[in-house]
């Protein structure tokens, strides 16, 4: 396995604030790692005849033709066949294609039949109750691969402790995460008509050093006799594979209204549109998001690559840093680019309407109302 020298951890840890990059790429494809979990000698959960590991891998299958149909972006497999993959190679495949997102697709199972309904897994620390219980047994699955100790560095997957220090490199993306997330659930319970248990968060070791957005998806309990069944059908994959596609492209779009060039509609670089005016709001602040983190930052320049009129607020355990402050979109424009110049080049528009954020969409789409 190619590691990252821990010097250059350390100097990460220690510029983290100055290089984070927070929305795709600017690539002409978005890709889409999704990843199969388990496989080969790995079964995962078998309950009442059915196999984890392929369920995951028709879901997978089918959303990645579901993907395949849009000419903008890439899909990616970590395994097309019944075949093992260790969880350091499932992250090495994503970080090596450049990957903007990166799913991985699994099944649920408890000893009680009763429990059903899906759940979306991100990056996170709380290592109490259950959300223990599912980290350990999906971050088991070390144990079936050579050099593990060496491999994870001594990681136990039953220790809480030794889950708190993994994840710093994925840190920075747990925001766009958990908007994932969030679609993907909403998805399931709008158009799969399926029962969610929500957003939920822990150290898993599939996820912990993928550089970009990623997401652990559970998409239903294989020990619930009629869940099993709906997972293992064929119109049950293709539901569920059909939401998680609608997920991807909702996010896609939103990502592509923040940094591309036509938003809304209005092509921004075109001489024909519309008058400033128009892109002025009373009750609207536009800001530049150019970072999320743990770390408490002071708001000085010298943390943020020169920029000046730096804010930050809280959202649970995250920081989040902004540049500027403007009522006027045209302005904030500039300042995203001004912001990319300076080394943030995922940083992202963000909107606030009386104090609460809003989606700058729907800004925008007021001006054609």
């Amino acid at each position: 396995m190619q590691t990252k020298p821990r010097y250059i951890l350390v100097l990460a840890l220690a510029t983290f604030i100055t290089s984070l990059t927070l929305g795709h790429s600017q690539k002409d494809d978005f890709v889409v790692v999704i990843d199969a979990g388990h496989g080969g000698r790995d079964p995962g959960a078998i309950s009442n005849g059915y196999k984890e590991k392929e369920i995951a891998l028709d879901v997978v299958l089918q959303l990645g033709l579901e993907l395949e149909t849009y000419n903008d972006i890439k899909v990616i497999y970590t395994r097309k066949t019944d075949k093992f993959i260790e969880l350091w190679k499932r992250a090495d495949i994503a970080n090596k294609a450049d990957a903007d997102l990166f799913i991985s697709i699994h099944c649920n199972s408890v000893t009680n039949s009763k429990p059903y309904g899906t759940e979306t897994w991100v990056l996170g620390e709380k290592n109490t109750g259950r959300n223990f219980e599912i980290a350990k047994r999906e971050n088991e699955v070390i144990f079936l691969e050579e050099n593990y100790e060496e491999n994870y560095e001594g990681f136990n997957p039953s220790s809480p402790e030794s889950t708190i220090a993994i994840g710093i490199e994925q840190e920075v993306y747990v925001e766009q995460s958990i908007e994932l997330a969030r679609k993907i659930e909403n998805n399931f319970v709008n158009k799969a008509k399926r029962k969610s248990r929500g957003l939920k968060q822990h150290s898993l070791l599939v996820i912990r050093n993928t550089y970009m957005p990623s997401v652990l998806v559970e998409l239903g309990f294989i020990s619930n006799k009629r869940e099993g069944a709906y997972l293992n059908s064929k119109k049950g994959q293709l539901t569920m594979a059909r939401s998680l596609k609608e997920a991807v492209i909702s996010y896609k779009k939103e990502l592509d209204q923040n940094v591309g060039s036509n938003i809304s509609g209005f092509d921004l670089n075109n001489n024909d549109e519309p008058d400033e005016t128009k892109y002025s709001f009373v009750d609207v602040i536009f800001k530049v998001q150019i970072a999320a983190s743990s770390k408490n930052l002071a708001t000085k320049s010298y943390n943020f690559n020169g920029l000046t009129d730096i804010s930050k607020d809280k959202d649970g355990k995250l920081y989040k840093y902004y540049y500027g402050s403007t009522s006027d979109y045209d302005k904030v424009k500039s300042l995203l680019q001004e912001a990319k110049t300076k080394g943030y080049t995922s940083s992202f528009v963000v909107a606030y309407k009386n104090g609460q954020r809003v989606d700058v969409s729907e800004v925008l789409k007021s001006v054609t109302n």
